[in-house]
């Protein structure tokens, strides 16, 4: 195979930077933590009993419990505005990976298999002298064998099936039975056993509350969860997007607004829930609850029927917005909410910070160790976001999403411009790009967040990035 230009830059990258991990690490006499990244597939960001809780009248699914999720945020820190870059699956789990933004990392689709030599913090947290693993859904394509930059994987292949799904165990093809979400999380458990004398981080990928839902695809005891619940309706049901067709006085919503897709979906994040208090569980009965770092989030957010939609891909905040929990009882507060701003590519830089590795400087997210811990520091006030036409009829846009308004901008169809006060129109529904100067505003900022990031807007008349086909 040829070497590319592009391979031999990442290739000398990956051994500077595993060298300044290698002569940098912690101080000896500091404790260094264990990570426990867990995240799930759609879950989106109010799908749990603490925010509906704290949503009130104001939630749309007041009746969901996750005791598991729930006690994760009174040990630990919620983030009340996480977000993602580019709503869709494996491009977030690239981000999450890499901390850095899609249009950088190479995975702006879920056809692209993962870069085998990409610097993650999974392979800087080993060059420093940690055991990783990565445990359940990867889903970079087809991608098979052993997951990169991990000395160790148990995982499938694509989205698998929630039933006696086949895994591979560092590439090796394993047959497993049981529901695929417990299956990963006994996987997870047993690699933590066998590590709890050694500084480890893990990553844990559960498939849930991702489609096909409901029936055989829940385990027999979340299948009639909920039963006789019902979904409060919000102001945004029949909204569209620019690119829809405007909803006639007579129709339905369209989306996923039919509340039987919904209980299955709180259904599906239930079992995600009991997987999460099972790993803290875990973690106590190690002893190793103290010294390991839990962080719980989700790769996108999901729409039930906002904006006309189900599914992502788009970026209103009910795609672009997920769960964040994260508990480290050293340092963390109990019980702490942090409204800030935080990315997937912040989770990267985050866990170098925590385990005294030196950041690299190509990362673009930035450490909320300092957040975590009560300290106000300078943020961001805004982000760029982006997606690249994949499945669908959702096209190739992207955003500035600051902590009040947000512009979308469409490369072939400026028309389409949306921009939203979110303060005061929290579901998107009034468009304001007629406000010639609030949209100025907005894209003087947007303009300097494309530069910082080197982005390349789409070209005119195409819907796809030059790099948004499958690598050959």
């Amino acid at each position: 195979m040829r070497t590319t230009p592009l391979a031999i830059v990442r290739r000398t990258v990956v051994s500077l930077l595993i060298a300044m991990a290698i002569v940098s690490p912690a101080g000896a006499a500091e404790r260094r933590p264990n990570f426990l990244f867990i995240y799930s597939d759609d879950h989106r960001w109010d799908a749990m009993g603490v925010v509906q809780r704290e949503q009130g009248e104001r939630g749309r699914f007041p009746w969901i419990k996750s005791p598991g999720m729930d006690r994760l945020a009174a040990e630990g820190v919620r983030f009340r505005n996480a977000f993602v870059t580019l709503s869709l699956c494996a491009p977030s789990r690239a981000a999450f990976l890499t901390g850095r933004y899609n249009h950088t990392n190479g995975i702006t689709n879920n056809g692209t298999p993962f870069p085998a030599d990409s610097v993650t913090h999974a392979t800087l947290l080993r060059a420093a002298g940690y055991k990783t693993a990565y445990i359940g859904k990867w889903h970079m394509g087809n991608q098979r064998g052993q997951r990169p930059g991990f000395d160790y994987s148990a995982s499938f292949i694509a989205h698998g099936r929630y039933h006696d799904c086949p895994f591979e165990i560092n590439g090796v093809a394993k047959p497993t039975a049981g529901w695929v979400d417990d299956v990963s999380t006994d996987f997870a458990i047993e690699w933590i056993k066998r590590q709890r004398d050694n500084p480890f981080s893990i990553v844990v990928g559960l498939k849930s509350p991702h489609g096909p839902r409901g029936g055989v695809n829940l385990p027999a005891r979340l299948r009639t969860l909920y039963a006789g619940q019902q979904s409060r309706p919000v102001p945004n049901l029949r909204t569209p997007s620019p690119w829809q067709q405007p909803l006639a006085e007579n129709d339905p919503p369209r989306g996923i607004a039919d509340n039987r897709a919904h209980l299955d979906y709180m259904r599906h994040i239930k079992g995600v829930d009991e997987n999460v208090a099972r790993l803290l569980d875990a973690l106590d009965q190690l002893g190793l609850a103290e010294d390991t770092v839990v962080v719980y989030t989700s790769d996108n957010g999901y729409y039930l029927g906002e904006h006309c939609s189900g599914d992502k891909r788009s970026l209103y905040d009910e795609s672009l917005r997920i769960p964040m929990l994260a508990r480290y009882p050293r340092l963390f507060g109990k019980g702490r909410t942090v409204d800030d701003m935080v990315l997937n590519v912040d989770l990267a830089p985050t866990f170098l910070d925590l385990a005294g590795v030196p950041v690299p400087k190509e990362m673009h997210g930035m450490s909320w160790k300092p957040l975590a811990a009560g300290k106000s520091i300078p943020w961001r006030q805004s982000f760029f976001a982006e997606y690249y036409k994949e499945l669908g009829d959702v096209p190739t846009c992207y955003a500035l999403r600051t902590t009040t308004h947000k512009l979308i901008r469409y490369p072939n169809h400026p028309d389409w411009t949306e921009v939203y006060d979110l303060a005061k129109d929290p579901y998107e529904t009034r468009n304001l790009a007629a406000d010639t100067t609030l949209t100025a505003k907005l894209d003087s900022e947007l303009g300097g967040s494309i530069k910082s990031l080197n982005y390349t807007v789409p070209a005119k008349n195409s819907d796809t990035a030059p790099n948004n086909k499958k690598r050959r």
